[in-house]
């Protein structure tokens, strides 16, 4: 333990004294998550739609002022012709065309039936999905409206009528930020722990002092204990930080479940990737090296993790690579407790899962540095 404890100490001096690397532990991630929610939105507003109205009448007016007001579009202009339309497109200035035809009004009050005509720029394919399906949607509501302004009901309705009541558990006003901060908090964390890991250990390589500690009295295991519990303690007080500072305080989100379990999960979870970090530097021979590899490895498990694209969603060879990566099971476990409250019986697989990743990742790093050295 006292060799250790020196080890700990040389480690923490040359933590605090890179004036460099203090801003990428500290201030860097507490920066991102306050960034990332902010931007990270499913939900597509500010849809550029340009509009070409034949008729002119009150009717297709109420349909532009009912899209108008949906909160989700936005008028680029209002045309003459369709090919004066297309070339906002083209010009990438509206993602969206109605054509309202000519006798409109007319035609819905004489023959209840009229078409429009809607054209969507699909380059990018998620917007286009959904700006035309809430574009349907608004014409869907318009076209009921107009439905009960011409129906007189009768004063009892003798048909039978579902009224249907709903409540939104979990995250009760649907804020979409309150699902992406713990995931983002979860990256952040495996990017703390495999970068700064991987680069401490191969920047003994690059300056030569790996060879002095070889060859001094001080254990295999002294030495990778002394290099590992310094960033395990790190990334569990950047946790601590943006849980319960930027979290808490910023985004009002408030744990619902035991916060003794979360940091259980948390410091296993802590090992795999120390252990991954210190597997990437058996690995690599410069900083260079170790950040690329590491950089490649986490950008495919980060893209899988589910953080952004519903696993459930994604084809079944993703969902294997999405399985044999611990990030996707720390963001499961970070969700579920924060939001949901979960136990230790909801969560006892994945911590089954994370314990065999951080024996299996750490005994390999282990065993590979022993070859190298």
């Amino acid at each position: 333990m006292r060799t250790i404890f020196f080890i700990l100490r040389k480690e923490f001096k040359q933590i605090f004294r890179n004036k460099a690397m203090l801003p990428l532990i500290f201030v860097m991630p507490m920066v991102q998550l306050l960034i990332l929610p902010l931007a990270a939105d499913y939900e597509v507003k500010n849809i550029n739609l340009a509009v070409v109205d034949h008729d002119h009448s009150s009717y297709s007016q109420k349909l532009i002022s009912k899209i108008s007001s949906s909160g989700y579009f936005r008028l680029s202009g209002y045309f003459n012709s369709y090919h004066e339309a297309f070339h906002q497109i083209e010009k990438d200035q509206a993602d969206l065309i109605l054509e309202i035809p000519s006798k409109f009004e007319r035609n819905l009050v004489r023959e209840n039936h009229e078409q429009v005509f809607i054209a969507v720029n699909a380059i990018n394919g998620t917007k286009a999905g959904l700006g035309g399906s809430y574009l349907t949607q608004v014409l869907t509501d318009f076209n009921s409206q107009i439905q009960l302004d011409w129906v007189q009901l009768p004063r009892f309705n003798l048909q039978p009528r579902i009224d249907i009541t709903y409540s939104n558990w979990f995250n009760a006003s649907m804020n979409f930020q309150y699902f992406m901060v713990p995931g983002i908090l979860a990256i952040l964390v495996t990017m703390i722990g495999s970068y700064m890991t991987a680069l401490n250990i191969v920047k003994e390589k690059e300056i030569g002092t790996i060879e002095q500690i070889n060859v001094t009295p001080i254990r295999k295991h002294h030495f990778i204990l002394g290099k590992l519990i310094p960033f395990w303690i790190l990334g569990i007080f950047v946790f601590s930080v943006g849980l319960f500072v930027v979290s808490f305080l910023i985004y009002g989100i408030v744990p619902q479940g035991n916060l003794f379990l979360l940091y259980g999960f948390l410091s296993i979870y802590l090992v795999a990737i120390l252990g991954f970090g210190l597997l990437v530097s058996t690995y690599s021979d410069t900083q260079q090296q170790a950040m690329s590899v590491s950089f490649f490895f986490v950008m495919i498990f980060l893209l899988m993790s589910g953080l952004f694209t519903p696993i459930d969603s994604m084809p079944e060879w993703a969902k294997m690579i999405s399985r044999i990566s611990p990030i996707t099971y720390f963001i499961e476990v970070m969700r579920m407790v924060v939001l949901k409250g979960s136990t230790f019986s909801d969560i006892k697989f994945h911590f089954l899962i994370i314990t065999g990743f951080a024996t299996v990742i750490m005994s390999w790093a282990i065993l590979n540095y022993r070859k190298t050295t």
